[in-house]
């Protein structure tokens, strides 16, 4: 276990909290983190993308000009790809993009990125973040006071704390998910990882 500091929503010291160094104090393992972060890409990508081949452009059932005797290269549809309407040749296809990253993979990158975002100082935990009113004046000054108002930032919230999510959601530059919503792409993509004591010890049962 290790200590970690703790602020309060106007950015004072606020005690410690012990979080296990298994998920906030371990060497992160970037090649992983890479990994699992291109598959969920991946995933993510629709595959819907298409072309049509010659056999799929209409028309061109009838030969554009005789074989021979016309000096020019023979031809035998007007649908081929040097023809402008053509169909295109090794053009994209739906199919899947999926990639599989198993689920030691997964806790890892997590557990790496938890680690880097606490050793680089972007890891800002809260005694407690809930914001009853659900406004987003509450949200900001938050983050002002957290001196992270013009950074990108990624706040992680109780899933049931909807006040709070609807505080933080309209600000530019900041992304708000539930704690069952975090992921390795979500944690890693900011400049500053908000979060209170509580989200933080429920990512520590899951990654523990």
């Amino acid at each position: 276990m290790s200590k970690i500091d703790l602020k309060n929503v106007e950015g004072k010291a606020a005690g410690t909290v012990e979080l296990s160094s298994d998920v906030f104090g371990i060497e992160p393992n970037i090649p992983v983190v890479h990994q699992v972060v291109v598959a969920y890409e991946a995933c993510m990508r629709q595959g819907t993308h298409s072309t049509k081949n010659r056999s799929a452009v209409s028309g061109g059932g009838v030969k554009p000009f005789r074989q021979k005797g016309t000096g020019r290269a023979r031809q035998g549809t007007i649908r081929a790809p040097q023809w402008a309407g053509g169909g295109v040749v090794f053009g994209p296809n739906p199919h899947s993009h999926a990639k599989r990253s198993n689920n030691k993979e997964k806790k890892l990158a997590m557990r790496s990125v938890l680690s880097g975002k606490l050793a680089d100082s972007q890891l800002f935990l809260l005694d407690e973040l809930k914001l009853e009113e659900g406004k987003t004046k509450q949200a900001k000054a938050v983050l002002v006071a957290l001196g992270v108002a013009d950074k990108r930032v990624t706040v992680v919230v109780a899933d049931d704390d909807v006040q709070t999510y609807l505080a933080f959601r309209n600000l530019p530059k900041v992304n708000v998910i539930g704690v069952s919503e975090a992921n390795t792409r979500n944690l890693i993509d900011n400049s500053a990882l908000v979060m209170s004591a509580a989200v933080a010890k429920q990512l520590e049962e899951v990654l523990a």
